[in-house]
């Protein structure tokens, strides 16, 4: 292995090269080298290996049914209280007309998560995901956070799968993967302490998962959290996937630092840097093994850093966004949305075959072959 020019990367390489599973020590190894060519090799391997050159991407709307919520995260840009300026909570007919506004033809996505609303009822959301199942019947329903399902099973003083069955008979399909932050106690305690537990997060996920409906994860990384935090936050999920197989995707958050108290404390004025996105996104690729898919999240990382990602384990895009609020209110500076057509060309710009997906990972168009 010449190509490697950090000794200590020999034996982990090895390891990778040969499928095999890398421990935390191994993991820190990767986060810690600074032989960024050999780093991204391995994990172009691994993804090569899951997915060869396919890039995915779906055409997705976003949706935010309101704002109000009282959980205090530190992080969070997004959240309003009853009555304060910038609140907003709609209904649920107004919520339909607001997808309506926005539907484009051929969208097949529709995410929904929101704020912790200490009011609504478990039957407000029944009636929200009936209604655009009814309403809108090509949109695949990705909707609620762990922490949200938590959260509507607290106020409506039942369990969380009682909670989720009756999400799913409405039209939930899937569970976005926000809210879990670093699963850290000593971080959560710090940025969230007002959050659920991550034994809550991982077990309203592996719920989901024995009632058939497939879930994302995210880590939200870049304020206070150690390198061997965040490997210990990928290993509990590397853990329940191999109990239950039902994540299909990593989706690292880069946290942004505009507009929300922890930036302030910190004194933060910019997000994670490149390398920092890029080594990350690689150190996940090679780390979660069971994982079909790494997220480069476009919104925030940026467009560009999201292209060369695609060199560094990526093999999502994640999609259009059309009306992304959340990451944008906390100082996202990358656009709002972006069109099939900008996307697809990025993929090809970037050497690699883009291919449209639903939420479930179905392929719906494979651009290559059509230019073939």
């Amino acid at each position: 292995m010449r190509w490697i020019r950090d000794p200590a990367l020999v034996p982990v390489a090895e390891k990778v090269l040969a499928g095999e599973r890398i421990s935390l020590e191994e993991g820190l190894r990767l986060y810690q080298t600074r032989d960024l060519p050999a780093l991204l090799r391995l994990a172009h391997a691994v993804r090569t290996r899951k997915t060869g050159d396919k890039v995915y991407f779906v055409h997705s709307l976003r949706f935010s049914q309101t704002n109000i919520c009282y959980v205090g995260c530190k992080f969070c840009a997004f959240a309003r209280r009853f009555g304060e300026e910038g609140a907003w909570d709609y209904e649920v007919e107004e919520a339909l007309d607001w997808i309506a506004e926005r539907y484009q033809p051929g969208m097949t996505e529709l995410h929904i998560a929101s704020g912790h609303h200490p009011k609504r009822p478990l039957s407000y959301y029944v009636e929200l995901l009936a209604g655009i199942k009814e309403r809108f019947p090509s949109l695949q329903i990705k909707a609620f956070t762990a922490a949200e399902i938590a959260h509507i099973a607290k106020v409506a003083k039942t369990d969380v799968e009682t909670v989720l069955r009756a999400l799913k008979e409405a039209g939930l399909v899937m569970l976005p993967g926000g809210g879990a932050e670093i699963f850290a106690e000593r971080v959560r305690r710090i940025i969230a302490p007002a959050k659920i537990k991550a034994e809550v997060w991982l077990e309203v996920h592996r719920t989901a998962h024995r009632l058939g409906i497939p879930t994302n994860a995210t880590m939200l990384y870049g304020h206070v959290e150690t390198l061997e935090e965040r490997l210990d936050h990928m290993d509990r999920l590397r853990k329940l996937q191999d109990e239950t197989g039902g994540f299909m995707s990593f989706i690292p958050l880069a946290f942004q630092p505009d507009g929300n108290p922890l930036a302030r404390e910190l004194g933060k004025t910019e997000p994670p840097d490149a390398v920092d996105d890029l080594k990350n996104l690689a150190v996940a690729r090679i780390f979660l093994d069971n994982f079909p898919h790494i997220k480069g999240y476009w919104a925030t990382i940026t467009p560009e850093i999201a292209q060369v990602s695609l060199d560094w384990g990526v093999s999502d895009i994640d999609g259009t966004l059309v009306e992304e609020k959340i990451v944008h209110m906390a100082g996202a500076r990358a656009p709002e949305g972006l069109s099939k057509e900008a996307l697809v060309d990025l993929i090809r710009r970037a050497g690699y075959r883009p291919v449209e997906r639903d939420a479930l990972y179905h392929e719906l168009r494979d651009y290559a072959k059509e230019a073939a």
